[in-house]
């Protein structure tokens, strides 16, 4: 064989590759509103910086036919590329090889770019598109996926792992996005589940679809499986690149700084907020965009939980994570789903060197049977835990209500807080008046010749020496009273001053969060 034979033989192996299962699977895919495994790649990565690892990889299987079917790449394209200018590491799976189905080759090309990432300190972002495990291959294809898995838990907290679900993610495969630390899915064509509708059907008699059962709005809302529902393929991929210009490259380093000019920070609107009814609601997520870069907030978990927000901003062009209360949920209290949601949330940004910032408004924890039954208490306890064990820059903004345990939990100067600010609509106490008036003072209600005019002249009391901000800050729980409209400005000072900030958790192995 001549150079040019041997130059001809290359690029027909290349153009074999970049065919994948071949023209007519590449059809089927577009019909069923599905990109390509490359083409995902090609939207996601800068123009021209993606560096693809074995391509010409094959599996090694010889049963059940398999020795008479390959395809160059084995179902998943793999390698390395620029997101914004940055590195990341990518697979991407190939439905069209197999169904996307996982070999042992398979699984040793995804572990191959994953190994890089934590050496060379990149994010890995997983597009998944598989049937499952190959059958054909048995254990050694189950074996694949344990160790894609066993590498998750090794890179989480060390580099961001983001999972998009872009095609069915069943069985065994859904652990890994599980333990990476973002998950996207697109509605409609995308689903997640641990056994299919059939096996439910079979086992528990139930009646359901793929998209009931494990679909994008299903685990959006329902489940919190998935951080973000997206309509279509484009705006997945268009979420991970912003995602990711929030995010560092690995725990060592800390998230791009954009350039920003000060100028007159007040803002006045943030006055008129609360409303004069302590018990009517507002949106938290006015506060959070009046006091952050314009147009600079990304919810997390949007649809989940939606009695608290989280999600990534900038305050002056730095990265920020963000927790609030929302009363215009349940009234903010915290429940199991809302304690589970910013838990993780707080621990990811203390991983990876993002400041938070906390903006409190809760009246308690919800009561019920149902919440204490389910264990609201080890629940709860995961956000106190998150936040007790941060050791990021952490800043507080008690904006209305910060009652009991609640108070406690939400940042506060007890548990580590850095910074805490109240507005002077702040109500910092024990529980709200009326039931402290009810114990406080129930001989003397009972007593009173009219008992509803007595309560109500003690809640008055109460009220009046409790619910406000001035008991704490008297005590330097809270380390300044402050307008709402000069929020902005305290925000951007105290972070900056805490910009290098150290601070050392007791030597241990692992804490026990309560799991």
């Amino acid at each position: 064989m001549n150079k040019q034979d041997k130059f001809n033989l290359l690029e027909n192996n290349n153009r074999e590759a970049e065919l994948g299962g071949g023209e007519k699977r590449i059809a089927s895919q577009h019909k069923k509103g599905k990109l390509t495994a490359r083409e995902r790649i090609g939207l996601l990565v800068d123009e021209g910086t993606f560096q693809e690892i074995g391509k010409f990889v094959r599996h090694r299987s010889t049963e059940f036919g398999l020795d008479n079917e390959h395809y160059l790449g084995d179902g998943v394209v793999t390698g390395y590329g620029k997101v914004n200018g940055r590195l990341v590491y990518i697979f991407s799976q190939d439905f069209t090889v197999f169904g996307g189905s996982l070999s042992e080759t398979h699984a040793e090309k995804i572990c191959k770019i994953m190994d890089l990432a934590m050496k060379n300190g990149a994010p890995v972002i997983g597009l998944n598109d598989s049937g499952g495990a190959r059958i054909q291959e048995g254990v050694r294809s189950l074996g694949g996926y344990a160790d894609i898995f066993y590498r998750n838990t090794l890179a989480s907290g060390v580099v961001p792992q983001i999972s998009a679900v872009m095609g069915p993610c069943a069985g065994g495969a859904v652990y890994s996005p599980a333990i990476t630390d973002f998950t996207l899915m697109v509605e409609h064509t995308s689903y997640m589940f641990v056994t299919g509708p059939n096996v439910v059907k079979t086992v528990t008699h139930e009646e359901v679809t793929a998209e009931e059962l494990g679909g994008a709005s299903t685990h959006s809302s329902k489940s919190g499986v998935t951080h973000f529902a997206c309509a279509n393929e484009v705006t997945c991929l268009q979420q991970i690149k912003q995602l990711l210009s929030y995010i560092p490259q690995n725990c060592e380093e800390e998230a791009p700084v954009y350039p920003y000019e000060i100028k007159n920070e007040k803002r006045p609107a943030l006055n008129e907020l609360i409303p004069e009814n302590p018990n009517q609601p507002y949106d938290m997520r006015e506060v959070i965009e009046g006091v952050v870069d314009e147009q600079s907030f990304m919810e997390v978990h949007a649809n989940f939980a939606e009695n608290i927000v989280v999600g990534f901003a900038r305050l002056a062009g730095r990265s920020i994570g963000i927790v609030g209360n929302q009363p215009s949920v349940l009234a903010g209290v915290l429940d199991i789903k809302a304690s589970n949601k910013a838990a993780r949330f707080v621990r990811f940004c203390d991983a990876f060197n993002v400041p938070l910032l906390v903006f409190e408004d809760v009246p308690g924890f919800l009561p019920g049977t149902d919440q204490e039954w389910n264990g609201i208490i080890a629940n709860g306890a995961k956000l106190l835990y998150a936040f007790c064990e941060a050791t990021v820059p952490r800043v507080t903004v008690i904006t209305r209500k910060a009652y009991g345990g609640a108070y406690d939990v939400m940042n506060s100067k007890h548990i580590g807080a850095d910074m805490n600010y109240a507005w002077p609509s702040a109500e910092i106490a024990v529980m709200g008046a009326k039931g402290a008036a009810e114990i406080i003072f129930k001989r003397e209600i009972a007593e009173a010749k009219d008992p509803e005019a007595k309560l109500q002249e003690k809640v008055d009391e109460y009220t009046e020496a409790f619910a406000n901000p001035y008991r704490a800050a008297y005590r330097g729980f809270i380390d300044e009273v402050i307008k709402p409209e000069d929020t902005r400005e305290k925000l951007m000072a105290a972070f900056e001053m805490l910009e290098n900030k150290v601070d050392q958790l007791p030597k241990k192995k692992h804490g026990n969060i309560p799991l």
